[in-house]
């Protein structure tokens, strides 16, 4: 054998060792460490969406910003720019240059400090939608509340809407093409490059033919509102699933709801499609309440529809079960459900070995006659982390808490703003398959509204929602708004030295 290849052996002979040597130790010969599992680390920057609140000159909107205090929101060591929590307008002026940023909206309402919320007050049909970023140690948990009282005309009512985070997939059942109604889904794109979405109907027969709902350009930084029932040339549809995707980019999306008859109100995104669904909060005295349902996937759905009370769970009388075919929308109304007590809608398989996943929401009205109003509630994911919804009143506010399937302990710290006293926190048991519902929770001292923030604790799922009540001229008017985890923290893998990879 040369000696050349013999000294080619040997240098790689002694190069594998060194390296499986040092793969074993540190730079001081200690043994490495070995891999940690990821971690939890605060977000540093959060973005929320918020549609144009109404086209009533009457209309009075109220915004309420608010990050929630605690560990995970403290700010990060070293040179860090200062925290922000900004809302800016969505749309452009008239001599915006060219990737010019937004201007400041006139009601910013800039939260400073984690714990405090913040209120902004707007007025009229100009108020244009809004898109926000916060940053640093106001990022984690930041949420918005956009809150509209219309007590006159053909939008009236109270819409309640938590604004969202831009994505790019949504679910909207419960919308409609009805000649009653006015249906807008507002299509808000918060960044500097344009986004193109597609729209599809379904109704009860399936997908409704449309030439108009496919590419629709979102330019950056505006918003685009489009009429549902313009969308397709087929016979007006009571009920109609509506699910947004985009092509390119992201959007905020919402849909905008105004019955000639029963009011109007948002229908916010529903849960993604999952073979159960909770639907929460459900006000003790509604008159009407209607469950609309869509099974996205290629197969039917049979769905156990069941009212999940103070007290237990029980099957609702004359509406136990529910058909959802492939692709197709089915609704049923439920009469008498709550029968004066809060509730939640708890759909689950018939058979559980033939699960299909559904996307589902509530329309619900209170009161009857002309004195009648709607709110809308989609099916939510369980708080995994943390929830907030912002914007609640000493008087009519509800906070509904959900255990479907094993006892839950849950934290609600209820945060007033400036000069409102000191948060206020307690520890709530929930029963497995009971609803614990919740009124005494204003701070004391409130001089305004509040922000209720709701942190699981142990046990099982959780589930929950807030209903607000403002009543106008003998109008029951009222929202509900669901509590979605507010992602303020995210996975992190942990490195460690492995010199192994030279091998």
């Amino acid at each position: 054998m040369k000696r050349t290849t013999l000294s080619l052996i040997a240098g790689t002979t002694a190069l594998a060792a060194v390296t499986g040597f040092a793969a074993l130790t540190a730079p001081d010969g200690t043994a490495a460490p070995a891999a940690k599992p990821t971690t939890r680390l605060p977000v540093e920057r959060a973005g929320l969406v918020c549609p144009a609140p109404s086209t009533s000159e009457v209309a009075e909107t109220l915004y309420t910003s608010y990050t929630p205090a605690g560990a995970d929101s403290a700010p990060a060591g070293g040179k860090a720019d200062p925290p922000t929590a900004q809302l800016r307008t969505a749309a452009r002026a008239a001599g915006d240059k060219p990737g010019q940023k937004p201007r400041a909206a006139k009601a910013p309402a800039t939260v400073t400090a984690p714990g405090k919320p913040v209120t902004a007050e707007a007025e009229g049909a100009s108020v244009p939608a809004l898109t926000g970023a916060a940053t640093g140690a106001l990022a984690p948990g930041w949420t918005v509340q956009q809150t509209t009282v219309v007590p006159a005309g053909g939008a009236r009512g109270l819409l309640g809407l938590g604004c969202g985070a831009p994505d790019t997939d949504f679910w909207f059942p419960a919308a409609s093409t009805a000649k009653d109604r006015q249906d807008y889904v507002h299509l808000t794109n918060p960044d500097d490059t344009a986004a193109v979405a597609d729209i599809e109907l379904y109704g009860p027969e399936g997908v409704l033919k449309s030439q108009f709902t496919e590419g629709i350009p979102v330019p950056a930084h505006s918003t685009v509102p489009v009429l549902l029932s313009t969308l397709t040339s087929e016979a007006a549809q009571k009920d109609v699933t509506v699910h947004v995707t985009t092509r390119s980019g992201r959007v905020g999306a919402a849909v905008a709801v105004a019955d000639d008859k029963l009011g109007s109100d948002w229908i916010a995104p529903a849960a993604d499609p999952a073979t159960s669904a909770v639907l929460p909060g459900i006000p003790a005295d509604a008159t009407s309440v209607r469950l609309v349902a869509f099974a996205p996937g290629e197969d039917d759905a049979d769905l156990k529809v069941q009212l999940v009370t103070a007290t237990g769970t029980i099957v609702p009388a004359g509406g136990g079960s529910l058909h959802v075919k492939s692709g197709m929308t089915a609704a049923a109304d439920l009469p008498n459900l709550t029968r004066g007590a809060v509730g939640s809608l708890l759909l689950t398989p018939s058979d559980p070995k033939k699960a299909t996943p559904v996307v589902a929401a509530l329309e619900v009205v209170r009161g009857t006659g002309d004195d009648t109003e709607i709110a809308f509630i989609p099916a939510t994911a369980p708080v995994s982390a943390r929830a907030t919804v912002a914007d609640n009143r000493a008087k009519g506010s509800t906070l509904s808490l959900t255990a479907p399937g094993a006892d839950a302990r849950v934290k609600v710290t209820a945060s007033a703003g400036s000069g409102g006293g000191a948060p206020a926190s307690r520890t709530v048991t929930v029963k497995a398959g009971t609803t614990t519902v919740l009124t005494d929770l204003a701070p004391a001292g409130l001089k305004g509204s509040y922000a209720l923030t709701v942190e699981p604790v142990s046990g099982g799922k959780v589930h929950a929602a807030r209903t607000l009540v403002l009543p106008e001229d003998g109008v029951p008017m009222f929202t509900v708004q669901t509590f979605v985890d507010d992602r303020g923290t995210v996975e992190v893998p942990t490195a460690r030295q492995d010199l192994g990879v030279l091998d």
